[in-house]
């Protein structure tokens, strides 16, 4: 009796054994993708729709990457660089992501990137667009989906200094997207002869633009370049009409200013410019079936957000299919999206040495509710990548 007992137990042990073996086998069969994305606040709007593009690039691949199921977990960064070390932190360590994916707010993102640096783990940026995670703070496992500041804002300085504005008024948050977006036009709009004669700002998520406009107003310049985005780009497009400024002065910016804003600004945005890697009308056929199928899974149509979040997933399936799944293969994973060529709705990019799109800038027009395409403003533009090491 005892005898039969202690076999029993025995049995008992070897599944136990079996299935925890088992267990640490199937662990490695998941790819553990880390959401850190705004889902309250200012730009929840944005985060979701990162999180719906990068899920539909997933889901057209079964699931799966290499064989291997995709997971996710997430985490709401509300846009606050206070919490940002912590949270990342909480992915790597607590959740034991393989890859990070985060984030819209570029004081955000700086701390992803360190924390990124710190642990090795691969991070993929798909929207903030600070210059110096692809200059200064530019890293082997840092790469980005979206943009740098410096790019639409550099396309727009050239578009404003060939129509032959001569004056230029910049207004934006104080903070590092706002500075780096007026950087890129100053350079643009002053090389081509244009001259930016007053910076104006307010603190971020400030939207208080009464005085400000009526500074604009008392300057008279040819044209204002304004970097905003969600909410408060709605506002100012707002206001800016109210305040009368609309006929008598060019209102100009990167595309955040327009993109998934437009049913909320109505016919005050009707015919404002923006430049961005993306437009509402592009005829190639990968946007055309990325659009269709979005719609048909989201009930909504996409922006340039969910294309970020699409092509961050791309970028990932680059690396995982080029090391077969062998997520421990960093160097192999690395190469392979450096490498890659991602065939994205916004027209087929690569990838820069500091890890940035290399992308066409198309110039918007808005029309109804659509961003519509007036061509390209700059081509295969590459953002400088001041003070890489890499």
């Amino acid at each position: 009796m005892h005898h039969r007992r202690h076999l029993t137990a025995l049995a008992a042990l070897a599944t136990l054994a079996l299935s925890t073996f088992a267990g640490s086998a199937s662990a490695q069969e998941k790819i553990k993708v880390g959401f850190m994305l705004p889902y309250t606040g200012t730009y929840a709007a944005l985060g979701v729709a990162i999180e719906n593009g990068f899920r539909q690039y997933i889901d057209e691949q079964g699931g799966k990457l290499a064989g291997k199921t995709v997971e996710y977990v997430k985490v709401d960064d509300e846009s606050d660089p206070a919490k940002a070390a912590d949270n990342a932190n909480k992915l790597v360590k607590r959740d034991n992501v393989d890859v990070m994916v985060g984030t819209v707010h570029s004081g955000v993102v700086m701390a992803m990137a360190k924390v990124a640096k710190d642990n090795n783990t691969l991070l993929i940026i798909p929207n903030a667009g600070a210059n110096v995670v692809t200059g200064p703070l530019c890293a082997p496992n840092i790469f980005r989906s979206s943009f740098s500041n410096w790019q639409p804002g550099f396309a727009m300085g050239k578009v404003a200094a060939d129509k032959k504005y001569k004056t230029a008024v910049t207004l934006t948050w104080k903070y590092a997207a706002g500075d780096e977006s007026v950087g890129g036009f100053k350079e643009g709009f002053e090389a081509g002869g244009g001259k930016v004669v007053k910076e104006l700002t307010l603190p971020f998520p400030n939207v208080e633009f009464q005085a400000l406009l009526t500074e604009i107003a008392s300057i008279k310049p040819d044209v204002v370049y304004t970097f905003f985005a969600g909410g408060g780009a709605v506002k100012l497009v707002k206001d800016f009409a109210a305040a009368g400024l609309k006929d008598k002065i060019a209102l100009v910016g990167p595309g955040f200013l327009t993109d998934g804003t437009l049913e909320a600004q109505g016919k005050d945005a009707e015919g404002l410019l923006t430049t961005l890697h993306y437009a509402d009308d592009l005829t190639n056929k990968k946007d055309q079936a990325f659009t269709l199928q979005y719609a048909k899974t989201y009930k909504l149509q996409p922006d340039v957000y969910a294309v970020q979040g699409y092509d961050a997933a791309q970028m990932l399936a680059a690396g995982v299919n080029a090391v077969k799944g062998d997520l421990k293969n960093r160097d192999g994973l690395v190469k392979g999206i450096e490498a890659a060529k991602i065939d994205s709705p916004r027209g087929a990019f690569t990838l820069s040495k500091a890890h940035n799109p290399v992308q066409d800038i198309y110039l918007r027009k808005v029309v109804g509710k659509e961003n519509k395409n007036q061509g390209v403003a700059v081509q295969a533009l590459a953002d400088p990548a001041r003070g890489c090491k890499m």
